[in-house]
């Protein structure tokens, strides 16, 4: 992929305002997500503070050479739920996110003085591209439910029919949505040079401008169905981040021996998935910038730095981080992947949080607007994963057995849990592919 920025260019000072500001916008709406589903006081203001501060201590180990921000990760929702819910008092469980958000960056410190000493060559040996391609397609493709739900966010859903029952209210949230994925699209392929890096921000503000126009109808007429945007969200701003460590240090005295064993059970297991999702964001994104990051600056300084970033992240943010799907689908669309970029989005998400009605007002971009910049983001990283494959004989069914076995695992949602753990479909995916590869990488090739 020809880069319009590579990783060490320089922009000048005001696009790279414009450009952060739609790294932002890209990985807003997830990083915010977590603390809102966890609940429980967590402070989205304060995740986003995390989110940057990690970003920043990420890029510090990786040597400013990994152009990706740092996001809240999805898959210690479950060990956060965990964290509360066998704490003595709220204060306590605020400090089980701090201790596993420990448990599980010292995982990744382990696993980085392992292949500091032992090398990187074994995991290409053990994830190939017959494997790894397929699996990052899956991170992409395993994500699209949640952009078209999103998009259909005001339709009712009929599980007898399988398909989404629209109405008015169906019909505003699609048009916004088709707004924007369209006005991306356009910008992406026709625009200028300016419009092709910006593609994510003028679709955005195109959505947000129909919905917004709906809306204010829709609070002028009475009608409900026409109202896409909460503006009362307004009313109940939080003014400043409520950082998790001030609330943890006065659990101290509510914890024992045996919560914390409950938290390394609820978060080790989960760090060694997260592993894997790792390699295979870093490969995606060594792909579109054309340098291996798992050589330079290698596999152990990403692992330090996304490990040590989570720790950060969840000191500040009760939430920890991982590298964002939605992140590098932005430089591959964009051909953007200059790391200044990045650093000045993670001072930007450090600043903005501190700024209420900014916050606030990104709070309010509605979930079909956001769903409509996904299914170009998740699509590009689906694409991404099976570019990877371009080179694999898929007429040898050795390597066809391999791809077909993490497709459908991974498309069908084969997440398993055990006692408290649960694997995600994506590791699944990964797992069974690594498996299969294995088991007949010996056969002879076909002719």
């Amino acid at each position: 992929m020809k880069l319009v920025y590579n990783v060490n260019d320089k922009p000048k000072f005001g696009q790279i305002l414009i450009f952060a500001f739609q790294q932002l916008l890209a990985i807003l709406a997830a990083t915010i997500a977590v603390p809102s589903i966890i609940g429980n006081g967590m402070s989205q203001s304060a995740a986003l503070f995390g989110a940057g501060a990690g970003t920043l201590v990420y890029q510090l180990f990786t040597k400013f050479k990994s152009p990706v921000f740092l996001g809240s990760s999805f898959a210690f929702i479950g060990s956060m739920f965990a964290a509360f819910a066998g704490a003595a008092s709220a204060e306590a469980g605020f400090l089980g996110l701090l201790i596993g958000a420990f448990f599980a960056g010292l995982v990744y410190v382990i696993i980085a003085l392992i292949v500091r000493f032992a090398g990187v060559n074994w995991i290409s040996k053990l994830m190939p591209a017959v494997v790894i391609g397929p699996t990052v397609a899956i991170i992409g493709l395993s994500l699209a439910g949640n952009a078209v739900g999103d998009v259909l966010k005001f339709a009712s859903y009929d599980a007898a029919n399988s398909a989404y029952v629209m109405g008015t209210h169906g019909w505003v949230g699609f048009i916004c949505a088709m707004v924007t994925i369209l006005t991306v699209i356009l910008c992406s392929v026709y625009g200028k040079k300016t419009l092709k890096l910006i593609p994510f921000i003028i679709g955005i503000l195109a959505g947000y401008a129909v919905a917004t126009i709906f809306t204010l109808i829709g609070m002028k007429t009475g009608n409900a169905s026409l109202q896409v945007i909460n503006f009362s969200v307004f009313e109940n701003m939080q003014w400043y981040p409520d950082f998790t460590f001030i609330k943890a240090f006065k659990g101290i005295k509510d914890i024992n021996a045996e919560y914390i064993a409950t938290i390394a059970v609820a978060y080790i297991p989960v760090a060694f998935v997260v592993f894997a999702e790792h390699i295979a964001d870093h490969k995606n994104l060594s792909s579109i910038i054309e340098k291996d990051l798992l050589e330079e600056p290698g596999l152990h300084r990403t692992l330090l730095g996304d490990g040590i970033g989570s720790i950060i992240g969840a000191l500040f943010g009760g939430c920890p981080n991982t590298t964002y799907g939605e992140s590098v689908g932005c430089v591959a669309i964009t051909k953007n992947a200059s790391v200044v970029t990045i650093l000045a989005t993670a001072i930007i998400a450090i600043i903005a949080s501190f700024v209420a009605p900014f916050v606030t007002f990104l709070a309010t971009i509605p979930n079909c607007v956001m769903g409509g910049v996904c299914i170009t983001l998740y699509g590009f990283i689906a694409v991404s994963g099976l570019k990877m494959l371009q080179n694999v004989n898929l007429n040898n069914n050795k390597n066809l057995f391999v791809v077909s076995v993490i497709l459908i695992t991974g498309i069908g949602g084969m997440a398993l849990q055990i006692g408290a753990i649960k694997i995600t479909s994506i590791a699944c995916a990964l797992i069974f592919g690594i498996v299969v590869n294995l088991l007949v990488s010996k056969a002879p090739d076909q002719e």
